[in-house]
């Protein structure tokens, strides 16, 4: 029975014993091995020997990068306004000695400068500033961190500010200047919009004007040279045709009713050439009638043959035939005269 008990104690010694001895090191992190209470070396991932009861494993330290998110801090600007400001700090472990023996908490000490310095960026700017310039900020604390932190073993990656918060009543004074200049632009904009609508509606005025008046002259000189044409037309097919003079008055006469054309026209005026033209049809039709009325004289007495003359003719009087009154040859005639007209009071009329 002593000796199963003293089996069992050996047995559990040497597994202390094993385990003091022999240690696995993650990927990613190191180890601090002190002997005797002294810094002694750094282990390394892998699998690691100690010697037992004389070096003591710390603590592994990550290696990894490490994100701390900070409370709000209360920061004051330049201009007098306490503003709320968030920061996230991205860091690595890059010697775990250093961080293990030159600073007791890290994170509380990375707090504590992050906060100072903070402070000291955001009280050289004023609020407006310090809301444009979130990047010029992330590089100052970036690069005061980096230095401050580089002693501890630790290497700042960079320095984000998640947000500033101004008081309510600043937001809101904030807020109407923001809204009185986008209606400002959405007015300048407005203008510039009728501006320009304005000047392409009057270019388009001006070329469309350019345009018609263009169109009007080609018009004009078309309808002019189609009128030049046709009267040319008419002119050589008048003297291709060689007209008479009785064409030339039945055509006058086709164009007397167009003069009393329209609905203003009250009083129809004959020209005094309409006499003419009428007179010239008759010469035209006079000889066909009196051929078609009277036989034909004899070739030997058409000459004694007693013609009736027209009256008002020239040779009326030498006919025989009655004279018309007022008249060439009316006297010789023996024709009573009209009165008032010459050679009334040779034929013995009394004038009315």
């Amino acid at each position: 029975m002593a000796g199963l008990i003293v089996a069992i104690v050996v047995v559990v010694f040497l597994l202390i014993l094993f385990a003091r001895t022999v240690r696995i090191i993650p990927q990613a992190r190191a180890g601090i091995v002190e002997r005797l209470g002294r810094y002694h070396r750094t282990l390394t991932p892998g699998l690691t020997i100690l010697a037992p009861f004389v070096d003591r494993l710390k603590p592994l330290i990550d290696l990894r990068e490490q994100v701390v998110s900070f409370e709000p801090q209360p920061v004051i600007t330049s201009d007098n306004l306490v503003v709320q400001i968030d920061t996230v700090l991205y860091f690595t472990v890059n010697d775990a000695k250093s961080a293990t023996y030159e600073v007791a908490n890290p994170l509380q000490a990375i707090e504590q400068i992050t906060v100072t310095t903070l402070r000291n960026v955001i009280g050289a700017l004023s609020l407006e500033d310090a809301l444009t310039s979130r990047d010029h900020i992330n590089a100052q604390l970036r690069g005061v961190l980096d230095e401050a932190t580089s002693k501890w073993g630790i290497r700042v990656n960079r320095v984000e500010i998640k947000s500033i918060d101004p008081p309510g009543t600043i937001q809101e004074a904030m807020e109407k200047q923001m809204r009185a200049e986008r209606d400002r632009r959405a007015a300048i904009l407005n203008a510039e919009g009728v501006k320009q609508s304005q000047i392409l509606t009057a270019e388009g005025q001006k070329q469309a004007a350019v345009l018609s008046a263009e169109g009007q002259k080609q018009a004009a000189i078309l309808r002019a040279e189609g009128e030049a044409q046709a009267i040319g037309t008419v002119f050589e097919a008048i003297h291709d045709g060689n007209p008479d003079q009785q064409l030339l008055s039945y055509q006058y006469l086709q164009m007397l009713p167009r003069l009393a054309q329209g609905d203003a026209n009250k009083v129809f005026v004959i020209p005094s050439e309409f006499a003419d033209a009428f007179g010239g049809i008759g010469r035209a039709f006079a000889p066909a009638n009196a051929n078609a009325a009277s036989p034909a004289p004899d070739a030997s007495g058409a000459d004694n043959a007693v013609k009736s003359a027209r009256p008002g003719l020239p040779g009326a009087e030498d006919a025989g035939a009655p004279a018309r009154p007022g008249l060439p040859g009316a006297e010789k005639a023996g024709a009573p005269a009209r009165p008032g007209l010459p050679g009334a009071e040779n034929a013995g009329v009394r004038p009315r």
